[in-house]
């Protein structure tokens, strides 16, 4: 049961309208659910313009790498991070395959290009890391390959510190039930079917070879100046705004807090990975 047009008019607050709920035993916790976490994203995206801002003006360049499996929701939050900022020292990196003069240069030349600049930050929808985990499992590079790039990426990440550029590397972390419910959403419906791939098919297929080269790229490339923060949560709204916390986090920005949001990532979620955690895409 829904509310009618006259009890919507009647109602001029929250309280009539849960007043109206109950006598009329009609289901809002689904509604209330979903105001609230429309209401805390308007907040923490308030909490980005400032931080936006403040990396103009401190000059400070940030790359937020997004990864994990396929449909583990990394565009979708991407999506939300960089709703409201400026076009103009923000933008979105999703590198298609390489060409054929860019498979004879050197791996990180490409992603190098696209680095940010004084007062930027970059959204990566997937990175360099596309060759420790989907290459492999899809036998797009080779042995010589992998290994070369898994000893160059520390070292590579350690020169991006050195000079001061801030990383930020997620992992969403989704159940293979929950990836397989997704993949059926994104088949039933038009709007989505466009992100559905080839690649997308063998998800389910080869999800333990895909939770191997997972966990190689994690005991070799999680490094302390360069960590993996772990996004552990099969709900995409939830994923969002933790993983949105977490990098507001890391920031003592002009006007941090002004929304009255808290900024603490609930640690049920966001975590640094280590070897004995508990994980939920394995």
């Amino acid at each position: 049961m829904n509310f009618t047009a006259e009890q919507l008019k009647s109602a001029k607050t929250r309280e009539d309208l849960l007043k109206i709920a109950k006598v009329e035993k009609i289901a809002v916790n689904k509604t209330i659910k979903k105001l609230k976490y429309e209401a805390e994203l308007q907040l923490l995206q308030s909490e980005f313009v400032n931080l936006q801002k403040w990396l103009v003006s401190k000059k400070k360049r940030v790359a937020v790498l997004f990864e994990g499996r396929d449909a583990a929701g990394k565009g979708g939050s991407i999506k939300r991070f960089k709703e409201h900022l400026n076009p103009r020292t923000s933008k979105v990196v999703a590198l298609t395959k390489p060409t054929e003069v860019e498979r004879g240069q050197w791996y990180f030349r490409r992603y190098i290009q696209v680095l940010p600049n004084p007062g930027e930050v970059v959204f990566f929808d997937r990175s360099w890391y596309n060759r420790a985990v989907v290459e492999p499992v899809m036998g797009f590079c080779d042995d010589a390959q992998y290994e070369q790039f898994m000893v160059q990426v520390p070292e590579f990440e350690h020169m991006l510190y050195e000079d001061n550029m801030k990383l930020i590397k997620f992992w969403f972390s989704i159940s293979k039930e929950e990836q397989q419910k997704r993949f059926a959403d994104r088949l039933s419906n038009p709007l989505k079917r466009w992100k559905f791939s080839p690649v997308d098919m063998k998800g389910q297929e080869l999800w333990d070879k895909y939770t191997y080269y997972k966990e190689q790229m994690f005991s070799k490339t999680h490094t302390a100046y360069s960590p993996w923060i772990i996004v552990k949560t099969n709900d995409k709204k939830q994923a969002r705004l933790e993983s949105m916390r977490y990098v507001l986090s890391q920031f003592d920005y002009e006007g941090k807090g002004e929304s009255g949001i808290t900024l603490l990532p609930d640690p049920n979620v966001i975590m640094r990975y280590h070897r004995g955690a508990t994980q939920i895409d394995i």
